[in-house]
């Protein structure tokens, strides 16, 4: 039997949106006009993490994903690495050099703070971690943290990069939700469940029996895509 979500719901699934806000806001204007048609009970959107670094906007996109979902949709927002890396060096300076190389310096001007060109000593990456925490509202930390790794809708499982095969989907290590990648996107087996996810790009949204996977990597490509699960169907949307 094909995979669905449970009757009178439709789930509409964006991917990676990297500081885009711009096509975040498209993407949901078009979300809504699609909805509009249907005759759905529930209409949920879930955001599968990564809404931070590469783009230039993503106070813009925290600020957004904190505020009123568009009119008749709930909206869940799962976490992704990037976020998890932000969190960290909240609270651990020496991850500074990784996250500003992986797009941690555009999250930073959008905040308004300009990272050193190099952080060549200890020092350096104290002294912005302590300029950081002075500038990234509580409010934003709050959202952040308040985000769940995970997300069930009866036969789809969403998730920001994938799970570990051979393990059950109740005991993921939340790490793995966050970062895996080859091991889930070599499995060609079942999961227990769909495996909605992002993390790993592709230029067109993956529609596998086991996965569907819609990062498109709309920081750089423009595109940024959303699966729409209705009933035992599925389709795309994207900018």
């Amino acid at each position: 039997m094909s995979a669905s979500v449970p009757a009178g719901t439709i789930v509409y699934a964006i991917g990676d949106i990297h500081g885009r806000l711009d096509l975040l806001q498209q993407l949901e204007a078009k979300i809504q006009r699609d909805a509009a048609g249907i005759d759905a009970d529930r209409r949920l959107i879930v955001c599968l993490g990564d809404y931070i670094d590469r783009g230039d906007n993503s106070r813009g996109v925290i600020e957004h994903l904190m505020s009123t979902a568009p009119e008749t949709f709930e909206r869940i927002c799962l976490i992704g690495n990037h976020e998890s890396y932000l969190l960290r060096f909240l609270d651990d300076s020496s991850v500074a050099a990784n996250w500003l190389e992986n797009g941690g310096r555009e999250t930073l001007s959008s905040y308004g703070i300009s990272p050193p060109a190099r952080l060549d000593h200890d020092g350096a990456s104290k002294n912005l971690q302590a300029e950081w925490r002075a500038g990234f509202p509580p409010s934003h930390e709050a959202f952040l943290r308040s985000l769940a790794p995970s997300h069930r809708e009866g036969d789809y499982f969403f998730v920001h990069a994938g799970v570990r095969p051979g393990v059950s989907l109740d005991r993921q290590d939340p790490y793995d939700l966050m970062w895996i990648r080859d091991e889930f996107i070599r499995h060609q087996s079942d999961f227990g469940a769909v495996i909605v996810h992002g993390h790993t790009v592709q230029s067109e949204p993956e529609n596998l029996s086991n996965r569907i996977g819609i990062d498109t990597g709309a920081y750089k490509s423009g595109r940024l895509t959303c699966a729409v699960l209705w009933d035992n169907d599925r389709r795309f949307l994207s900018t």
